[in-house]
């Protein structure tokens, strides 16, 4: 089981010019659709690349694909580089942001105009932070395994989503650890928040910091919304999260009722809900199914429960060519099997609230020796509350290297161990330290050196012919199928935006409540 482990990677970067401002142009002909494409698209704006792995036993295999993904990218893009951090690089005004596109089929223009509504409701700004999400899973025979050692009997499809969301809710709890261990943003451009209330400081040419930050990303000038910090959505079991969840996809909501949906002829966002689709919940840690065509998540998840969590905290580690490298992925794994294996209670209103304070102190201060945590009503350092969670870890970790052969996952512990007790040594210092050795604490200058070491870096490695024709054949086969759904379309968009908005969230078999 433990060597069968199944992840993939979705990793989202900016494009940007030679000065390292945002890309004007399009998103590149050569990497074919992004509607359409299986590996390569776009995510809020069109200069924003998504890279998407595919599902992976090994973890050389998915950084070897993640790679390559980014080699065929620069092949791609001329002399334009991919910004080697979360934060954004600097900006154009508000409105000269692009929103991607994506042709003119019902689908394609849905999609821009969910992009439209994010950028009405939190701003063009916000949207273009980027990260990393990781995919993770147990191989499906691991499943009766764990049933039965649990001495547990009945559907096996309800007994996976319960030992899922029991991963949810530890995740929740304990996640603030991985923004102190992986957090890489403590700094921004200036340009990002132009015109925003914020209590960063300045600190060298156009940059604004936190001295003990972690990932600005995590914190209040990242990827939030106030709005969102009214929904409690539980993890107790799947029928409550999509219960939570179906009040802010279905019912309107006063500020964004005010916008509307229709703008004149054309439309200002897909919904006037509090959430437009699930997809706009801005959770560290998501419950997913893959869809089928035209098919909600939620949808998906009361047809066939859970099939993998997607971890969404993490930074893109600017010191890391791809943006992620083994030893965080290993790191993550003895996590995720922790929080799955390890006693889960329930979730409360009450310790939804706590697990947010801890989640927005370590990113805006987990290096600031006065931080303090709450872990059941008791207040203790990050240091101390991580320290005893790696002791819990070790088992994990000798297993997964016995697994394997070698120590490798060991050594991550060692390694997190060592940061907690130097915070120089873990990433956000690192970040920090290196703005002052040598680019005059400029975040922009600093994240423009390592994005054009990054380019040729990977520049430099083999790039093999049949990869090469492997991914234009993706091109073109996305170009086709781009084609393919356009023509195909046979409803006015206004009646494909209603019939997919209104499908029954709560039916399926998988929204039973746990007994």
């Amino acid at each position: 089981m433990l060597k069968g482990l199944h992840r993939g990677i979705e990793k989202e970067g900016l494009r940007v010019d030679s000065d390292g401002m945002l890309s004007a142009r399009p998103h590149p002909p050569g990497l074919g659709s992004a509607l359409a494409h299986s590996r390569i698209t776009t995510d809020f704006s069109e200069s924003q690349l998504e890279l998407i792995t595919g599902v992976h036993g090994d973890i050389d295999g998915c950084l070897r694909e993640l790679t390559q993904l980014h080699q065929e990218v620069f092949r791609q893009i001329g002399d334009e580089m991919l910004w080697c951090a979360s934060m954004p690089c600097r900006l154009p005004d508000e409105d000269d942001i692009p929103i991607a596109t994506y042709g003119g089929s019902n689908v394609g223009c849905m999609k821009t105009l969910y992009r439209m509504g994010l950028a009405r409701r939190y701003g063009r700004r916000m949207q273009t932070i980027s990260g990393i999400h990781y995919n993770f899973s147990l191989p499906e025979a691991a499943w009766p395994l764990l049933m039965g050692a649990d001495g547990r009997g009945g559907d096996l499809g309800l007994y996976r989503d319960e030992g899922y969301f029991a991963l949810l809710r530890n995740f929740r709890r304990h996640s603030w650890l991985l923004l102190l261990l992986l957090g890489a943003s403590p700094a921004v451009c200036g340009s990002f928040v132009a015109g925003r209330e914020h209590r960063l400081i300045p600190w060298g040419a156009g940059t604004l910091f936190a001295p003990g930050a972690t990932s600005l990303r995590m914190g209040r000038m990242g990827y939030q919304s106030d709005a969102q910090g009214s929904l409690a959505v539980s993890f107790n079991d799947l029928a409550g999260y999509a219960a939570s969840l179906n009040g802010a996809l279905t019912q309107p909501y006063a500020a964004y009722e005010a916008i509307g949906v229709r703008e004149g002829e054309g439309y200002a966002q897909l919904a006037t809900s509090l959430l437009q689709i699930e997809n706009e919940f801005y959770g560290t840690i998501r419950p997913k199914r893959t869809t089928a065509p035209g098919e909600r998540p939620l949808h998906a998840l009361g047809r066939a429960g859970v099939e993998y969590v997607e971890v969404r905290c993490l930074d893109i580690d600017p010191f890391a060519p791809i943006g992620i490298d083994a030893e965080a992925i290993r790191l993550l794994d003895i996590f995720l099997l922790h929080c799955l294996l390890e006693d889960s209670p329930r979730d409360s209103p009450e310790e939804m609230k706590a697990m947010a304070r801890n989640q927005r102190l370590v990113a805006e201060g987990g290096r600031d020796p006065q931080t303090r945590l709450d872990r059941a009503g008791v207040q203790v350092t990050p240091a101390e509350w991580g320290a005893q969670l790696l002791r819990q870890f070790e088992p994990i970790a000798a297993a997964l290297d016995g697994a394997h052969g070698g120590e490798a996952y060991g050594a991550v512990l060692a390694r997190s161990r060592n940061a907690l007790a130097d915070p120089s040594t873990l990433p956000s210092a690192r970040v920090l330290g290196e703005m002052e050795r040598a680019h005059g604490r400029s975040f922009a200058q600093f994240a423009l050196a390592q994005s054009r070491a990054h380019r040729e870096t990977l520049r430099a490695l083999p790039h093999s012919v049949q990869a090469q024709e492997h991914y234009a054949a993706l091109a073109a086969q996305s170009l086709a199928e781009q084609a393919r759904i356009e023509a195909s379309d046979d409803l006015p968009f206004e009646t494909y935006r209603r019939n997919y908005l209104e499908q029954d969230l709560l039916a399926g078999p998988h929204f039973r409540p746990r007994s």
